[in-house]
C-alpha cells in the first residue's frame, strides 16, 4: 500500500470536473482537493459552483481552486471553459484530468418509452451525451501536449436495462460507446479514456426522484446497502491516476455487486 500511495497524490495537476455544484460532482471535487489537486469546477449553476470552489479554496489554501460557469451543450461554452481552466494555474497551461460528470437526472419523467416526450429525450441526449463529446473536444488540444485522463460518468442502468427510463439509460449507453471510441482515437497521444457506471447513489437527485431510494435494489447487491457518493469517488481517483496508465476504454461498474459484468 505504501508504494502505491504517491500515485494518488495529485499535487501539481489540474483537474476539471463538470456538474460540480452538487451530488457526485461535489464528492469528486472534495476527493481530488483532499488529494492535492488544483481544481477547475464547472456547472450551469454558476453561483452555486463558485460557492463550492470558494469553500474548498478556503480549506485548501495552497491549491488553486476556481468555479466557472459552464453549459456543456454549447460548444463555445466548453471551449471557453477549457481555455480558462488551462490558464487558471499561474505559469501552467495544461489540463491533466477531465471528469465528465454533468448530466440530467433529477426531475426526469419515468414512463414507458412510448409515453416519453421527444423533447425531453432530446434534452437528455444534449446534456448526457453531447456534453461529454463537446468537453472531450475542448480539452483535447491541451491534453495533446503531455497526455491526460478523461473519466466519463455512465450508469449501471445500462447493464440492467432499467425500465421506464429509456432516455436516461440510452444516453448513458452512448457514453460507454463514446468512451471506447475516444480511447482508441486518443490512446496514441497518451490520453486514457474510461467510464464509471454507478448504481443508484444517495444524492439529493436520487432521493428526490426515487421513492425509498435508500432501499431501492439494496437487497439485490452483494453489498447490501445503499451507495453513498464517497463509494464512487475512489474509482475516479484511480482512473485519473498513474495507477491506471495502462487502463483505457473500460467501464468500471460501481454498484455494490448488483451485477457482474
Amino acid at each position: 500500500m505504501n508504494a502505491a500511495a504517491p500515485a494518488l497524490d495529485f499535487h501539481g495537476r489540474t483537474i476539471l470536473i463538470t456538474g460540480a455544484a452538487g451530488g457526485l460532482g461535489l464528492a469528486f471535487a472534495e476527493a481530488f482537493a483532499a488529494a492535492g489537486a488544483d481544481l477547475v469546477l464547472g456547472d450551469i449553476a454558476a453561483d452555486a459552483v463558485k460557492g463550492v470552489a470558494d469553500g474548498l479554496a478556503s480549506r485548501y489554501r495552497e491549491q488553486r481552486i476556481v468555479g466557472l460557469p459552464l453549459d456543456v451543450t454549447q460548444e463555445e461554452s466548453t471551449r471557453r471553459f477549457a481555455r480558462e481552466a488551462a490558464h487558471a494555474v499561474s505559469g501552467r497551461e495544461r489540463i491533466d484530468v477531465l471528469v465528465n460528470n454533468a448530466a440530467i437526472y433529477a426531475g426526469l419523467t419515468r414512463a414507458g418509452f412510448h409515453e416519453l416526450d421527444p423533447a425531453e429525450w432530446d434534452r437528455v441526449m444534449m446534456v448526457n451525451l453531447k456534453g461529454p463529446f463537446l468537453m472531450a473536444r475542448a480539452v483535447r488540444p491541451w491534453m495533446l501536449k503531455s497526455g491526460g485522463h478523461i473519466v466519463n460518468l455512465a450508469s449501471a442502468t445500462v447493464f440492467s436495462g432499467t425500465q421506464l427510463w429509456a432516455h436516461y439509460v440510452s444516453s448513458k449507453g452512448g457514453v460507454i460507446a463514446l468512451t471506447r471510441v475516444l480511447a482508441t482515437e486518443l490512446g496514441p497521444h497518451g490520453i486514457t479514456v474510461n467510464a464509471i457506471a454507478p448504481g443508484i447513489t444517495l444524492t439529493d437527485a436520487s432521493l428526490g426522484l426515487i421513492p425509498d431510494a435508500a432501499n431501492y435494489g439494496a437487497q439485490r447487491g452483494a453489498i447490501r446497502r445503499a451507495a453513498m457518493p464517497d463509494d464512487v469517488v475512489g474509482a475516479a481517483l484511480y482512473l485519473a491516476s498513474p495507477l491506471a496508465a495502462f487502463v483505457t476504454g473500460q467501464t468500471l461498474v460501481v454498484d455494490g455487486g448488483k451485477q457482474f459484468i
